[in-house]
């Protein structure tokens, strides 16, 4: 399994002839202020459709299956050969989009998917605590999750560790944290990492890394912090 990290919740997973993409955002200065992706996939998920920092798939390249998975049935779908279930969820309750953005806060999901032996979680866009029936519906089925680690709009950091104390996932990648590039005033990903014994954390130096289920760490969660690419 390749891991490469873009941008913002922007990753891309190639593994078993397959290659998708999470989460793309709008590129380019006045909208997220991230680069384009400009490479091929072949399946991008979407925790909705509706969200410039999550759902837009124009600079992906080929002709990828895109899925919106906010819409999927409860029971998933396969896409590609790889199961997708999705778990619905809202923006942050509290801050006030009415006022800043002139809405209600967007619906989005969590998404669950296998590719190359390993189980992902990407946290979408939640903005509260996760439900405790989804708690319990993802405990011990979670080998990498995909961590919202910038508070502010999203899950609050209290909320994302009890989260991964119930979830129980072996890798943790966080994600959706301050860039100087990006236009966000949310929170640097050392505010995450500064909750954590330093002997969990690797700086992978890097925007990309391999991971198998044979090399996953034994100490977990371990937490691999990547540069982005975008």
């Amino acid at each position: 399994m390749k891991i490469k990290f873009y941008a913002h919740a922007c990753f891309r997973l190639e593994a078993d002839g397959v290659t998708v993409i999470t989460d793309p955002y709008t590129p380019a200065p006045g909208n997220s202020g991230f680069d384009p992706i400009d490479e091929p996939a072949d399946v991008v998920l979407m925790s909705s459709a509706t969200d410039d920092f999550h759902s837009d798939p124009s600079h992906v390249r080929g002709d990828p299956i895109v899925v919106n998975t906010l819409e999927l049935p409860p029971e998933g779908t396969v896409v590609k050969g790889i199961p997708v279930r999705s778990f619905p969820a809202y923006e942050s309750r509290t801050f006030d989009y009415r006022s800043e953005f002139g809405r209600d806060p967007d619906a989005n999901a969590l998404y669950h998917f296998t590719l190359g032996g390993l189980r992902f979680l990407h946290m979408g866009d939640i903005g509260n605590p996760v439900a405790p029936d989804q708690l319990t519906a993802l405990k011990g089925q979670v080998d990498v999750l995909l961590a919202l680690t910038g508070e502010h709009a999203t899950i609050a950091l209290d909320d994302l560790d009890a989260a991964i104390a119930t979830i129980g996932p072996r890798v943790v990648i966080p994600m959706h944290y301050f860039s100087p590039k990006g236009v966000l005033k949310i929170e640097p990903v050392d505010r995450f990492l500064d909750r954590l014994p330093p002997e969990s954390i690797t700086r992978v130096g890097g925007p990309e890394m391999e991971l198998s289920p044979e090399t996953l760490p034994k100490d977990a969660p371990h937490v691999f912090v990547f540069e982005q690419s975008r």
